[in-house]
């Protein structure tokens, strides 16, 4: 297992789990980041995240991305 921010662009992934309060797991849920769920980084920028998330492009920063692991 290895935060989101260690992944490489391009490559889908699977969420194993999502770490944080329970708050900015509800947050992280409603953008569509679950447990079991596909996630492929489109791009990294200053070590903000750009992600293809359930057919959506999301845009997480370092500090959310570091609490989704893969």
């Amino acid at each position: 297992m290895m935060p989101l921010t260690l992944a490489e662009a391009g490559e889908e992934n699977i969420i194993k789990k999502i770490g944080g309060k329970p708050e900015v797991k509800a947050h992280l849920e409603t953008l569509g980041f679950v447990v079991g769920g596909a996630v492929t980084v489109v791009s990294t920028i200053n070590g903000n995240v750009i992600v293809n998330v359930k057919e959506s492009r999301v845009a997480v920063s370092r500090e959310l991305a570091q609490k989704i692991m893969i």
